[in-house]
């Protein structure tokens, strides 16, 4: 295989073009192809920056479809580089499947960093930030939404959410109903673009004041949620231990772990760790009762 082959993950701005790194533009210049998740959106800053270079639509829905191309022709020693709409590939954007093939398959994977909205927000935003959680999109249902908030309650990272503008009222209602009115939280929206908003508060007061301003209804919105307080993440821990044993009285230990994982929303390993710590420990839960026979 060439030396040349080589998959960049390139970072392209979030909004102000002045973000662009002479390194994203070096490399966009000289692979051999781009693939992008929308061709048509990223012309324009391709064109800005004078590159001249072939591209290829490569998105949620024919990435599958398109990694037996893209990994041959990294095969055969060509270079390609993967960038999204905006900000850092693979952050809620496409390119996770062709990153892992690309990996299988030997080939070089290369990072070129630059903007994230994710990261951009949390340092601005004034919650702690030594750990924090990146959550994504909620889901577009609220049942799932707030299954998914209520699932990361008690975690104590600050918490990181993307939204879309037409949600987003009734995204930060769900978060008040389930995280609690006074949870602090921080707005960000249309980081680094003309219309830059960054309002903190709590979740109460951003609901009501994103509702009441309808401009707060546009573009690219991140909502940032202060972590739970530590006596929350002990009672969040408590319940799923409760769960947890109750499950086991009547359950195998990995099939009580995975119910109560999908109950309380902690992760599965960790429970199914604890299972096997409280059994070991004496606390062994009594066989699964066994049916009557008829």
């Amino acid at each position: 295989m060439s030396n040349r082959a080589v998959l960049y993950v390139v970072a392209t701005p979030i909004g102000n073009l002045e973000d662009m790194t002479p390194r994203a533009v070096r490399v966009l210049s000289s692979v051999d192809l781009i693939a992008a998740e929308d061709t048509r959106h990223s012309a324009g800053l391709l064109r800005h920056f004078g590159v001249t270079t072939g591209t290829a639509a490569v998105h949620e829905h024919n990435e599958r479809e398109q990694i037996p191309r893209l990994i041959e022709l990294l095969r055969s020693g060509k270079s390609i580089a993967l960038i999204s709409d905006a900000g850092t590939p693979l952050v809620s954007d496409p390119g996770f499947r062709l990153v892992r093939a690309a990996r299988a398959a030997g080939v070089d994977v290369v990072p070129v960093p630059g903007a994230c909205a994710a990261v951009a927000a949390l340092s601005v935003a004034g919650l702690p930030s030594d750990r924090f959680a990146f959550e994504g999109f909620p889901p577009a249902k609220a049942a799932a939404r707030r299954a998914l908030f209520a699932g990361v309650h008690g975690e104590p990272r600050t918490l990181v959410f993307y939204e879309v503008p037409h949600r987003i009222v009734e995204s930060l209602a769900d978060m008040a109903s389930v995280f609690g009115a006074e949870r602090p939280a921080v707005f960000a929206r249309e980081l680094t673009k003309q219309f830059e908003t960054v309002r903190a508060g709590t979740l109460a007061e951003l609901h009501d004041w994103a509702r009441s301003d309808p401009n707060q209804q546009r573009g690219e919105i991140v909502v940032l949620v202060h972590g739970a307080p530590a006596e929350d993440a002990r009672a969040g821990d408590a319940e799923a231990e409760r769960i947890l044993q109750l499950l086991m009285a009547e359950l195998p230990i990995s099939r009580a772990a995975a119910l109560a994982a999908g109950i309380t929303g902690r992760k599965k390993n960790l429970l199914y760790d604890r299972a096997l710590a409280l059994a070991g420990a004496g606390a062994k839960p009594p066989a699964p009762r066994r049916k009557k026979q008829q």
